[in-house]
């Protein structure tokens, strides 16, 4: 059942995501992933809010590791089909107020093409 192996995936994301664990996360990845994220819009307007790419992944995850160390999500939900994980989650930064994200991981072969992040 592909939904539990999806669901195993997004885990493995927060696993490498909460211990910074670039290449990892990459793993995780195709070559030619898309992703979009609010804070890309607002850090790097020439993207407008879009990277396509691990090595464009790879750059934006980079620089957020090292401008925020203590970065740090906490999953409260994730459902999933075939196709897609729904993920809520918790995103803490010494400093800074929680803010609850949703993200939306679009799997194929047993790996992400596509994300796109959602919060206010």
């Amino acid at each position: 059942m592909k939904s539990k192996e999806n669901i195993q995936i997004a885990k493995d994301w927060f696993d490498a995501f909460n211990t910074h664990d670039l290449e990892a996360l990459l793993r995780l990845y195709s070559d030619e992933a898309k992703h979009f994220s609010p804070k890309l819009k607002i850090r790097k307007p020439e993207t407008n809010g879009y990277v396509q790419g691990t090595n464009a992944l790879r750059e934006w995850w980079k620089e957020a590791f090292e401008r925020l160390p203590s970065l740090n999500y906490n999953y409260t939900s994730l459902t999933a089909d075939d196709e897609r994980v729904f993920m809520e989650y918790i995103r803490k930064v010494d400093g800074e107020e929680d803010m609850l994200v949703a993200e939306v991981l679009e799997i194929t072969e047993g790996v992400i093409v596509a994300s796109r992040v959602y919060h206010g």
